[in-house]
């Protein structure tokens, strides 16, 4: 069943670039690939382009991890041998299991790919820190936001500061929702002038969650690039 989730396509381009906090149009690089300049370069996310308008929750899962490496000063696109590499290894979504980062034998793997590939410091998943394999801190920040059943990730946390907020691809179409109600429901509801107490009651919310979904809509509208 977890493996299946992994393949479960309920998001656009549009919606990763929202969620995750990326600049329009930077999903469908990572997914489909681009030109620029007369050279074409391939996607990272994905063996080969689709030409699916649809986004996989596995691959929603692996555009969160990479958002946290966007600001290095290497490409994202060398992130690509590794990623294929790790595919070989862990399957189709090899950052949507848990094995390469929770499990020593899954990050010894990892290391070896990163060794093989030649994978830039920058943008590397696992790193040696006291003699003992551990995670990059890029990758420690994904790892916080996610929660795992039987090795694969099953919902997301989209901002740790609001971890009551949560993306479960099986409830409110995957998007941020606290108990299944949709945070953009929400925050709807209060900006068209309904109180925090009637909105509370009618959606069967405590106060506190409620005023965490708000918060969450606050801090994504905030952290959206132009």
């Amino acid at each position: 069943m977890h493996t299946s989730l992994l393949e479960r396509a309920i998001y656009s381009y549009a919606d990763v670039d929202r969620l995750v906090g990326l600049r329009p149009g930077t999903a469908r690089r990572w997914l489909e690939g681009y030109t620029r300049e007369g050279k074409h370069y391939p996607p990272v996310l994905r063996p080969d382009p689709t030409s699916s308008d649809s986004v996989t929750w596995g691959e929603m899962v692996e555009a969160r991890l990479l958002s946290e490496y966007r600001r290095r000063e290497v490409p994202i696109q060398r992130m690509r041998p590794a990623i294929m590499a790790l595919r070989d290894e862990f399957g189709r979504y090899p950052l949507a299991h848990a094995q390469p980062f929770l499990d020593v034998a899954g990050r010894e793997l990892v290391r070896l790919v990163q060794d093989r590939v030649g994978l830039a410091p920058q943008l590397q998943l696992i790193v040696v820190r006291n003699n003992q394999l551990v995670l990059a801190a890029s990758a420690e920040r994904f790892s916080a936001t996610v929660e795992y059943s039987d090795d694969v990730v099953v919902r997301l946390k989209p901002d740790i500061r609001t971890s009551e907020v949560l993306m479960d691809p099986l409830r409110s179409f995957g998007q941020p929702a606290i108990r299944s109600v949709r945070t953009d429901v929400l925050a709807e509801a209060i900006r068209a002038g309904t109180s925090r107490e009637e909105t509370a009651e009618l959606y069967d919310l405590t106060l506190a969650q409620l005023d965490a979904a708000i918060r969450y809509e606050l801090i994504a509208s905030q952290a959206r690039p132009a």
